[in-house]
């Protein structure tokens, strides 16, 4: 990352300025992507999720992090909900994108999971870099529906113990 940055709680962030980096760094189409349905109804995890903001203070990234659950069929028939944790948005402006602000982003959020009892996490996105860097992997989510298209292949998941996950269901907002 760049000399003289710094990570801050995303909290600390007026909204309305996250909201207008979001626009810079993904479109205003943003809203109608599958990520946001599957969090649609949600609060982000003000303990997970940061800014990024550059030597003369101006916020450059953010990353925010949700309570999401993926619902399959318990061995009753009845739903059962596996909570989950999803990852993203990674919002980095396009002027300093490749300056390692979401690299230093992504690490910060991974590394405020509570280690006691660390809920796997989950994201739509690169599986070679998001592999590389932290571990994600599309190894378990070939199960996995989302209420939306995706490519299968960037549904990603990482967890210290990968017998936690499902082999199938649907990923959508944690709801209880």
């Amino acid at each position: 990352m760049t000399d003289h940055a710094t990570l801050i709680p995303l909290d600390n962030v007026d909204p309305a300025l996250v909201e207008a980096l979001l626009d810079r760094a993904f479109e205003p189409e943003r809203r109608t992507r599958t990520a946001y349905k599957v969090r649609e109804g949600s609060e982000w995890l003000p303990a997970l999720s940061f800014a990024a903001i550059d030597s003369a203070e101006h916020l450059v990234g953010t990353i925010q992090c949700w309570p999401v659950a993926l619902t399959g069929v318990g061995g009753d028939g009845s739903a059962r909900k596996h909570p989950l944790i999803m990852v993203g948005p990674v919002a980095v402006l396009p002027e300093a994108q490749g300056l390692g602000y979401g690299q230093a982003l992504m690490s910060a959020a991974l590394a405020a999971l509570d280690p006691r009892a660390p809920l796997p996490q989950v994201m739509i996105g690169d599986p070679e870099y998001y592999g590389r860097f932290w571990g994600f992997s599309n190894a378990h989510t070939g199960g996995w529906r989302l209420p939306g298209p995706y490519e299968q292949h960037r549904l990603l998941a990482r967890t210290s113990d990968p017998a936690v996950l499902p082999s199938d269901g649907l990923l959508g907002p944690w709801a209880g």
